[in-house]
């Protein structure tokens, strides 16, 4: 528990608070951008699927080298924060721009998104995985990495909340009628934000334990070795992956599910869908140490599967029920989906918090950067996958932009939503029954073996 008391809740608030600017800038691209590109400025959702699933090529390469590259850094800054702040400021920008309503259509217009839309994951990386590699760095006591990982996930349930719920009305409100004007002006405000959240977590955030500046550098090879030879980082790669597609799927198509399903056309139970979602994550997030320590995170895994599954099955059947739609039963399936959705976005940073000091345990070395960078990897690339899903989902089931859809157009966007996710859910349970080894007494062994190394 000495860690505990070193790590004050200035260090702790400060951390959370980053994870709001970036999370807002994640929302506003994986919510909105799709919507933005395929009803706003007409682009063919074919092209903007594929262009999501293409962009994550880069990221294929770039962001275990991007890993390594935190890893081998050594400055009086410490690992971390350089990198926080160099992604931060660069990827502000290339939202400001993304969004910017610029004088192009066709062609010059396809062009130029693709250009900035690959350069904003790549330049996201460059902030977000120093910032997750430093949860297993600010702390190495169990019960407080349960801490340190709601924290900051709770002010990200809190950032995707306020866009999600409130980005039309928002967006309405800066355009003035003018769709595109808004998403500009709201992009804006929201990269400033992001600055100004990295600025107060690198000022009062240090990692527990620095690295010598003789300490063995990593290399590519090394890297390899890191990421294929720990069977656990293949476990969680494997978890996170499905997880973050469905999560994903749910997020980037409740904008279409809402307007032509639900048929909200002013986007109220979409408000309302995002919005209980993020109170739900949030009230998750805030009990998940306690509900953790009490039942232990294997039935917290359970209960996660569960509630989504539930939550997904409520919602299906209620496109059969004469007025089924209503605020009140898309919020109850909301929170219920949510609560789910909120142990799992916790479940994954602390289990891979467990991963690295697993591969110190294994390997002897800590490689805190190169691990976490697949959880950014693994997020972007769910955000592709989905967003290809959706795209040429769309496609194939009849979708047109602002018209009344078909009976088969409608039923193809209830598998899409609901079905997919719930079924990656319980996949995804079963990967980690079957799979993760890091509970009990073997986890006990791992934090044993590394606190007996640290203290000679």
């Amino acid at each position: 528990m000495e860690q505990l008391q070193k790590l004050s809740w200035k260090a702790k608030l400060s951390f959370g608070l980053g994870a709001f600017g970036k999370d807002a800038v994640y929302a506003i691209v994986s919510t909105f951008l799709m919507y933005y590109l395929t009803d706003v400025r007409f682009v063919a959702p074919a092209f903007v699927g594929t262009l999501f699933l293409v962009a994550r090529i880069f990221d294929a390469i770039n962001d275990p080298l991007m890993g390594v590259i935190v890893d081998n850094t050594r400055s009086k800054f410490g690992r971390f924060r350089p990198w926080i702040m160099i992604g931060t400021v660069l990827n502000a920008i290339v939202l400001v721009l993304l969004y910017l309503n610029v004088d192009l259509s066709g062609k010059s217009y396809a062009i130029y998104v693709a250009v900035l839309y690959i350069l904003w994951g790549m330049t996201y990386t460059i902030e977000d995985i120093p910032y997750w590699s430093m949860v297993p760095a600010l702390s190495e006591d169990p019960q407080e990495r349960d801490q340190i990982s709601s924290i900051p996930r709770f002010f990200a349930s809190c950032a995707w909340l306020i866009v999600g719920s409130a980005g039309f009305s928002i967006i309405a409100f800066l355009g003035k009628g003018d769709s595109a004007t808004g998403f500009s002006r709201f992009a804006m405000i929201i990269a400033v934000l992001f600055v100004v959240a990295s600025t107060i977590t690198c000022l009062n955030c240090k990692e527990a334990r620095d690295v010598p500046p003789t300490a063995e550098k990593t290399t590519v090879k090394r890297m390899l070795d890191i990421l294929f030879k720990n069977d656990q980082v293949l476990v969680m790669l494997g978890i996170a992956v499905l997880f973050n597609l469905g999560y994903q799927l749910e997020n980037s198509f409740a904008t279409y599910y809402f307007k032509y399903v639900a048929g909200s056309w002013n986007g109220a139970l979409f408000s309302v869908y995002t919005g209980v979602a993020g109170i739900a994550q949030m009230a998750t997030l805030a009990l998940f140490p306690t509900i953790a320590m009490k039942i232990g995170r294997p039935k917290v895994f359970f209960a996660a599967m569960a509630a989504q599954v539930i939550g997904f099955g409520l919602l299906f059947g209620l496109g059969f029920v004469g007025g089924g739609y209503t605020a009140v039963s898309v919020g109850v399936c909301s929170a219920i989906v949510n609560i789910g959705v909120g142990f799992m976005l916790v479940l994954v940073t602390v289990s891979l918090a467990d991963v690295v000091d697993y591969g110190e345990y294994k390997f002897g070395t800590r490689n805190e950067a190169i691990i976490f960078s697949m959880q950014t990897f693994v997020v972007k690339l769910a955000g592709a996958v989905s967003g290809l899903i959706s795209g040429i989902g769309l496609t194939l089931i009849g979708y047109v932009a602002e018209q009344e859809q078909t009976a088969g157009a409608i039923n193809g966007m209830r598998i899409i939503m609901l079905v997919v996710p719930a079924v990656l859910a319980v996949i995804t349970y079963l990967i980690y029954v079957k799979g993760y080894k890091l509970r009990g007494s073997f986890l006990d062994e791992v934090k044993s073996t590394i606190a007996a190394k640290n203290a000679q």
